[in-house]
């Protein structure tokens, strides 16, 4: 595996479990959740942007991508 691929699901793999822990869920939901609600495919769409700025940050960008979506957790 790559460095870049590395760090990419590295940081994807953080970024699940700090969005489970905010939102009080398991790790697996969380990313049900975020895959079921355009999560995942915003954060691979714009990783380069999402990767520089910090967990709370981006677990709330993530949560408006979702609840823009159809995503109930609040």
């Amino acid at each position: 595996m790559a460095r870049e691929d590395r760090n990419v699901f590295g940081f994807t793999v953080a970024l699940i479990t700090e969005f489970a822990h905010h939102y009080g869920v398991h790790p697996r939901q969380a990313y049900a959740y975020l895959k079921r609600f355009k999560g995942m495919d915003h954060l691979r769409e714009h990783y380069a942007v999402l990767h520089t700025q910090s967990f709370p940050d981006v677990v709330e960008a993530l949560a408006h991508v979702c609840q823009n979506n159809g995503g109930q957790l609040r």
